[in-house]
C-alpha cells in the first residue's frame, strides 16, 4: 500500500492511501465468506451459492461496502505503524474517494495531531496556600457528631404535649374528598417535627398533641408535588400520636471519651480529634495547593487544542462513566432516560472538563520534555513491584501480564509524580 501525507491547518494531517486491487479482492472474498449465508439464490441452498453467482444476481459491488469496512482499519493501522513519531489525538475522518473498475481503492484519513505547547512561566511562581489551622469550633463540631452518633431515642412517659424538635411516632391515613389515596397511609412512623419532611403545614399541626390523641390534619399539596394525582389538592389526614420521643444525648465527659475512643480522658480525646483534623486539613491543603499551582502553570502556557481532541477526550470520559455505572449494576441508557439526557448531551457536558484535562496533561508533558525528566529502570521496577504486591503476585509473574500500553502508563505515572515534585520545589506557596 502506498500513501502520501499532507499537513493541513488547525493541527490536522491528511493521509491519502492507494489500496491495490489484490488487497481489495482479498477483502471482497472475506466479505463473501462472512455474508454468503444472507443471500437467497435459486438452485442453491442458503450459504452455498458461489460468489460470482451472488454478484451476478445482486450486482458486482454487492460485497464492496463490507470489503471496504475490512480494509479501512487495516490500512489505517499500517499508516500509523509507519508514522511512529506522529501522535494522533482523534478518530480519523474517513472518506472513500474512488474504487476503480480494476478493484483499486483510494481512501483518505484526516486526523488531528498533538498540538504544540508554548510554555509560559512554570518556576518562580507564588500562590496563596490554604490554611491548615484547626479551631476550637472544628473540634466541637466533631464532638457534636460523636455525641449525636452515641445518642438514642427514648419515649417521653410524662403526660405532656409534643413540642417542635421532638419526634412524633404516628399512624396516619390521608384522604381527598373522602377517598383514601395511594401513598397516604403510614403506621408507626417516626417524624421529627420541624424537619420539613412532610407536606407544608402538616408538622405544625402535630405540635401540641399528646400521646394517644387523634387529630384531623388539613393540608394542601403543593402544585409542583411529584404525584400529579394529588398535586395542588386539599387533603385530610387522620393522625394518631402513638408516642413522643426525644433524643437522649450522653454527657460530654471522661466516661463518654472511654466509650467512643481509645482514650481515658476527654482532654486526650479532644487532642486526638485536633491532631486528626490537622492531618486531614494538611492533606487537603496539599492537594488544593498542587491543583492551584498546576492551574497557574497551565494558564501561563499557550495551547491550541483541536476540537476533535476535546471531542475524543469527552467521549472517553463518557465511556468511563458508563463503566462505573455498569459496575454498580446500572445501564447508561436507563440512567440517561431517568435524568432526561441523551448520550450527545452527556458528551457535551464533559467537554469543559475534557479540555481542562488535555491542557493539564499537555503542559506537564511539555515540562517533562524540557526539563528532561525521566523514569529510571530502578524506579520502574519499584513501581512494578508495588503493583505486583497489590495484586498479590510474584514480580516476574506480574511483569508477564503487562502489555506495552500498561508499561507506558507506569512510566508516565513516575514522570508525572516527578514533574509535580519539580513544580512544588521550584515555586512558592505562601
Amino acid at each position: 500500500m502506498n500513501y502520501k501525507k499532507e499537513v493541513l491547518e488547525n493541527k490536522k494531517v491528511k493521509f491519502t492511501a492507494e489500496i491495490d486491487a489484490e488487497t481489495f479482492n482479498k477483502a471482497i472474498e472475506e466479505a463473501y465468506q462472512k455474508n454468503k449465508h444472507k443471500f437467497t439464490v435459486e438452485g442453491f441452498r442458503r450459504g452455498k451459492a458461489p460468489r460470482k453467482v451472488i454478484e451476478k444476481n445482486y450486482g458486482q459491488g454487492v460485497f464492496f461496502e463490507d470489503a471496504i469496512d475490512i480494509i479501512l482499519p487495516e490500512a489505517y493501522s499500517e499508516i500509523l505503524s509507519q508514522e511512529k513519531d506522529l501522535e494522533v489525538v482523534s478518530r480519523p475522518d474517513v472518506d472513500v474517494v474512488d474504487v476503480t473498475p480494476e478493484g483499486a481503492v483510494t481512501v483518505t484519513y484526516e486526523v488531528a495531531v498533538k498540538p504544540e505547547v508554548e510554555l509560559g512561566e512554570y518556576t518562580g511562581i507564588e500562590i496563596k496556600g490554604e490554611k491548615t489551622t484547626v479551631s476550637k469550633a472544628d473540634v466541637d463540631a466533631e464532638l457534636n457528631k460523636a455525641l449525636d452518633k452515641a445518642s438514642r431515642m427514648v419515649e417521653v412517659t410524662e403526660d405532656r404535649a409534643i413540642v417542635n424538635g421532638e419526634t412524633a411516632n404516628i399512624d396516619f391515613v390521608g384522604s381527598i374528598d373522602g377517598v383514601e389515596f395511594e401513598g397516604g397511609k403510614g403506621d408507626n412512623f417516626d417524624l421529627e417535627l420541624g424537619s420539613g419532611m412532610f407536606i407544608p403545614g402538616f408538622e405544625e399541626q402535630v405540635v401540641g398533641m399528646k400521646a394517644g390523641e387523634v387529630k384531623d390534619v388539613k393540608v394542601t399539596f403543593p402544585k409542583e408535588y411529584g404525584a400529579q394525582e394529588v398535586a395542588g389538592k386539599e387533603a385530610l389526614f387522620k393522625v394518631t400520636l402513638r408516642q413522643i420521643k426525644v433524643k437522649e444525648v450522653p454527657a460530654l465527659d471522661d466516661e463518654f471519651a472511654k466509650d467512643v475512643s481509645e482514650f481515658d480522658t476527654l482532654e486526650d480525646y479532644k487532642k486526638d480529634i485536633k491532631a486528626r483534623l490537622k492531618a486531614e486539613k494538611v492533606a487537603k491543603a496539599e492537594r488544593a495547593n498542587e491543583d492551584a499551582l498546576i492551574q497557574q502553570v497551565v494558564k501561563n502556557a499557550k495551547i491550541d487544542v483541536p476540537d476533535e481532541m476535546i471531542e475524543y477526550q469527552a467521549e472517553s470520559m463518557a465511556r468511563e462513566f458508563e463503566y462505573r455505572l455498569e459496575s454498580q449494576g446500572m445501564k447508561l441508557e436507563d440512567y440517561l432516560k431517568y435524568i432526561n439526557m441523551s448520550v450527545e448531551d452527556l458528551i457535551k457536558q464533559y467537554k469543559p472538563s475534557a479540555e481542562e484535562t488535555i491542557r493539564v496533561r499537555l503542559t506537564l508533558e511539555a515540562i517533562i520534555e524540557k526539563e528532561n525528566i525521566t523514569a529510571t529502570v530502578e524506579e520502574i521496577d519499584e513501581q512494578v513491584k508495588k503493583y505486583a504486591e497489590m495484586q498479590k503476585k510474584e514480580v516476574e509473574e506480574f511483569k508477564k501480564t503487562l502489555d506495552a500500553r500498561e508499561q507506558f502508563y507506569i512510566e508516565s505515572d513516575i514522570k508525572t509524580e516527578k514533574v509535580l515534585k519539580f513544580l512544588k520545589d521550584n515555586n512558592k506557596i505562601k
